[in-house]
């Protein structure tokens, strides 16, 4: 099996407007989602949800601290899971699962920092 991360982007508005219900029904898709990985015959290493990028301190090249992200996009990286699967049809298939109602995911292999850049 091998690693892949699952990078949910959004456009921020989507929850900057969602009522309770509807974020209710967010978490209980996510919920949703850990168990139908299992189902899938993979398995769920990681994830977390992020803060709106307005909470976001940007550092680049060492140089100055600036707030706001890193690049200014309409979808915004805004969570991530990391799931083991055969292969990348595998993740693909888990990816498809996962709730992502403001936008869509991104699927990439994890690298392995071992075995040197790829």
């Amino acid at each position: 099996m091998a690693k892949y991360a699952i990078l949910i982007y959004e456009d921020q508005a989507f929850y900057a407007n969602a009522s309770p219900e509807v974020w209710g029904a967010v978490l209980d898709a996510h919920n949703a989602f850990a168990e139908q990985v299992v189902e899938l015959g993979g398995s769920l290493e990681a994830g977390e949800a992020l803060a709106p990028t307005t909470t976001a301190t940007t550092i680049k090249g060492g140089g100055p601290v600036t707030d706001g992200p890193f690049v200014e996009t309409k979808e915004a990286f805004g969570g991530f899971y990391v799931v083991e699967a055969r292969d990348l049809d595998h993740a693909v298939e888990i990816a498809r699962l996962c709730p992502a109602p403001g936008g869509g995911v991104e699927v990439r292999p994890v690298m392995d920092p071992t075995a040197g850049p790829s």
